[in-house]
């Protein structure tokens, strides 16, 4: 193309672009009624912009003139923007856009000032070369700066805008995002070139012909209500983009700085200077406790409410109704669905035990915790379910809460400096579980938006629970109800068989001809019969004997027993013997251990051994069966151990642990179980001491030290 052809098609596109913002300024003035300060700044702005293109008729497009020019329409633009944001007050409700405006115009102003420096009567008669050539980069830089704020304001301005709204703002900000991204393409290219290209200097009439037909399509088309309602995640996000364009904003100006210096290190300087601050926006940008930070800070100071109530409501239910192979257990899921709330990383879930009190149930993302057994006793479950209260552990901590009693309080959890907060799950005013969180990356005092919200989350999920434990009690009475209904059939065909060999046994009597065959026949028959005796014994007793055959028993004596058989299978190690006596069953628990014992040997290395351990204290005598095997889960402990029917070994019918725990109860003692995957399991029986044994090892104790000194 000859430079004559463009040099016409240039001036063409300046007095296009200044007759049409003139007659655009001619409507809006023409028109009655609606946003009438909106339209004298938009007035304001195309006047200036068409001085500008008329200034640049048959001008080479660089000069300072036309760039002062171009400044002023600039700061008219941003007032037109601002008058957008003011439709509803929001430059007042909002910190952040009002003094981000404020700072932009503040830039833009510095540039017309370095402008106006630049106009030919000072450059060429006062100021150096060097100095000329400074302030023109640093006034590219401006541009930079002011076209990053410009185009993060017209963001904010649409995004955040109620729906009716957009309608009418999508034409101006369409406009003024075509205005800024030019620029910013054109300062840009201005930067890395060191010198401003021609074409794109005079193609921006182009640009501005754009500008005011995408505003004459906004004249024309309805007006939307342009109340402001931005969402959380939005304002996080423009927050986010706004730093990112002042972090790139410092990161040049220093750079340019170092290049400034002149010395022969300064290329050097630069590159490291890049790559540091690379390396640090790299560490510091993906952090998790910075994105915390930003979040509380914007939330505290940009919005009435913290929580968007939308949001969480809907996070909250893709948490909970996430299914499928992979998923994690509900119990798992109630966890993180509260910790997510909080930003808290990790969380424990307690819930009542068949004794009283509280137990770990399941953790999310906080193996490292020591819980003990008995999380909290059951004055606490009392406590949670009179007064319905979520715990600040930190209050606690500081003295700030009095009213919460010890028992609601337990030493391990205020000994943790990671636990936070306690939320209570309560469904119809009954405690179904308690939820422990983590502390979250930025701590923060709960307030009443906090408790109002993690309260109505913890009946919800509580709600669940709650049908979930009815589901599975149902399926365990159904299932028991297939059993009994198996077992009647046994038992009825067991009679039979052991009238058969009754009958059998007295018919055989009668012959005497051949002694030896009648003598061992009638033992044989007799060992049979006894042991299917035995066996309908055991099948009809459970449930029905209660606290009967209960009689005092040396437990010293009933351990060895168990010792004895396993001698030569296994390995079994006796801890302790204090000696004492106990009202119980003693072939009862002696078949309880068996199946204790025996379950430590399977679950651990092969040659492993198990070991026995009994101590005597106030509450009773403990027999723990400890073994070092693989462990069990907390979810493990509570859906399958103790529940009929449900087996980890080939072929094995599920009752082993269930029916120890059933023989213990039945004595009056409890089945405790502590167990960590990968470490190994502890069972504990617990029974209550006779009462004379009781008293001797009482005076025994106190009488200890003497003794020994004698």
């Amino acid at each position: 193309m000859s430079g004559a052809l463009w040099t016409l098609l240039v001036t063409g596109a300046h007095l296009l672009a200044a007759t049409a913002a003139i007659l655009l300024a001619l409507v809006h003035a023409s028109q009655k009624g609606g946003e009438r300060r909106l339209l004298r700044r938009a007035n304001l702005a195309l006047a200036l912009s068409a001085l500008w293109a008329l200034a640049g008729v048959g001008y080479d497009g660089r000069g300072s003139e036309l760039h002062l020019l171009l400044g002023l329409a600039d700061l008219a633009w941003l007032w037109l923007l601002a008058g957008f944001f003011a439709s509803d007050e929001r430059d007042k409700s909002i910190a952040l856009v009002s003094p981000l405006i404020h700072a932009l115009a503040l830039v833009e102003t510095a540039q017309i000032a370095i402008a106006a420096l630049r106009l030919p009567v000072w450059a060429y008669g006062v100021l150096p070369a060097p100095v000329s050539d400074a302030l023109f980069s640093l006034s590219v830089m401006f541009q930079l700066l002011f076209c990053i704020g410009a185009l993060v304001l017209v963001h904010n301005l649409y995004v955040g805008a109620a729906q009716p709204a957009r309608q009418g703002l999508r034409w101006p900000a369409a406009a003024l995002a075509v205005l800024w991204l030019y620029d910013l393409n054109l300062y840009t290219i201005t930067y890395l070139a060191d010198r401003i290209p021609a074409a794109l200097e005079e193609g921006r009439a182009l640009a501005l012909l754009v500008v005011v037909a995408l505003l004459g399509i906004g004249t024309l088309g309805r007006r939307g209500d342009l109340r402001f309602q931005p969402s959380r995640s939005f304002a996080f996000r423009s927050f986010s983009l706004a730093v990112i364009g002042a972090y790139l904003v410092v990161m040049v100006l220093i750079a340019q700085a170092i290049a400034y210096t002149g010395n022969d290190m300064a290329k050097a300087a630069q590159i490291g200077f890049v790559v540091i601050a690379s390396a640090i926006a790299l560490a510091v940008v993906p952090s998790r406790r910075v994105r915390g930070w930003l979040r509380v800070t914007l939330t505290k100071h940009l919005f009435q409410h913290r929580y968007d109530y939308r949001a969480e409501w809907l996070r909250f239910t893709d948490t909970i109704g996430r299914a499928g192979p992979q998923a994690i257990s509900l119990h798992e899921r109630a966890v993180q669905a509260v910790a997510d709330i909080a930003d808290s990383p990790s969380g424990l879930l307690l819930t009542p035990r068949e004794e009283g009190g509280l137990a770990v149930d399941a953790r999310w993302n906080w193996r490292s915790i020591e819980v003990p057994a008995m999380a909290m006793d059951a004055a606490a479950v009392r406590f949670f379910e009179e007064r319905q209260y979520i715990v600040d552990l930190d209050d606690l901590r500081a003295g700030r809460k009095q009213d919460i009693p010890e028992c609601a309080s337990p030493a391990w959890l205020l000994a943790n400096p990671d636990a936070w907060a306690m939320v209570p799950l309560l469904h119809f005013e009954r405690l179904v579980g308690m939820v422990i969180l983590a502390r979250p990356p930025v701590a923060r005092m709960l307030d009443w938006e906090d408790f109002d919200l993690l309260r109505v989350i913890g009946r919800q999920l509580a709600s669940y629970l709650a049908e979930q434990t009815s589901q599975d009690a149902l399926g365990e009475a159904q299932r028991f109800d297939e059993f009994n209904r198996r077992i009647a059939f046994v038992m009825h065909d067991i009679k039979n068989l052991a009238s058969q060999l009754s009958l059998l046994a007295r018919n055989a009597e009668k012959h005497a001809d051949k002694p030896a065959f009648r003598a061992d026949m009638i033992l044989t028959l007799k060992n049979s019969t006894d042991k299917l005796q035995n066996l309908l014994a055991r099948l009809s007793r459970y449930g029905s004997q209660g606290g009967a055959g209960l009689q005092d028993a040396d437990i010293d004596l009933v351990l060895q027993k168990v010792t004895r058989q396993f001698f030569g299978k296994h390995e079994l190690v006796m801890l302790d013997r204090a000696p004492c006596v106990v009202r119980c069953d003693p072939e009862a628990l002696e078949q309880a251990l068996v199946h204790l014992v025996q379950n430590a040997i399977e679950a651990g290395p092969e040659n492993s051994p198990v070991f026995l351990d009994l101590r005597v204290d106030a509450s009773g005598a403990h027999i723990e069966v400890i073994d070092n095997g693989c462990g069990m889960s907390p979810e493990f402990i509570r859906t399958r151990l103790f529940k009929p029917f449900h087996s980890s070994k080939q072929g094995g019918f599920g009752i082993g642990c269930f029916e120890a725990r059933e023989m213990v109860r039945a004595m009056g003692g409890r089945l405790d179980v502590e167990s960590r995957e990968g470490i190994g399991t502890r069972f504990q029986i617990t029974l209550p001491l006779d009462p004379a044994s009781g008293l001797i090892e009482t005076l025994r104790q106190q009488a200890g030290p003497a003794t020994e000194v004698a």
